[in-house]
């Protein structure tokens, strides 16, 4: 007589079918297909993770960079009068700065274009 795995294999397909809850199709009901599509869904999920965060520090480089134009200086050169100076605002910081806050970000450059001719 074979075993069939009874309560131990419907736990197993419940918490697939419950991960495969908003797909499509096949793949939200039928066991099989549901892992599938779990299984990539995690992969996805966790090489994502990693992605967004390259992502984001790109977007607040290019906020940075553009704020820093639009005051005649340059991305490259608005870091490194921070470094010289000693400025330990990270990149997401100055982004917050430069959207949320144009005029603080403004008198932040310009201070340093004072210390750097100084």
């Amino acid at each position: 007589m074979r075993v069939k795995g009874g309560l131990a294999a419907k736990k197993r397909h419940k918490k697939i079918l419950k991960m495969a809850k908003g797909f499509r199709a096949g793949r939200r009901t039928l066991y099989r297909s549901a892992r599938e599509g779990v299984e990539r869904g995690l992969c996805f999920a966790y090489r994502d993770r990693k992605v967004r965060k390259r992502e984001m520090r790109a977007l607040w480089i290019i906020r940075v960079g553009a704020a820093a134009r639009s005051l005649g200086l340059s991305y490259s050169r608005l870091m490194d009068l921070l470094k010289k100076s000693q400025v330990e605002l990270d990149r997401r910081a100055l982004s917050e700065l430069a959207t949320r806050e144009p005029e603080n970000f403004a008198s932040l450059v310009k201070s340093l274009q004072n210390q750097a001719a100084a």
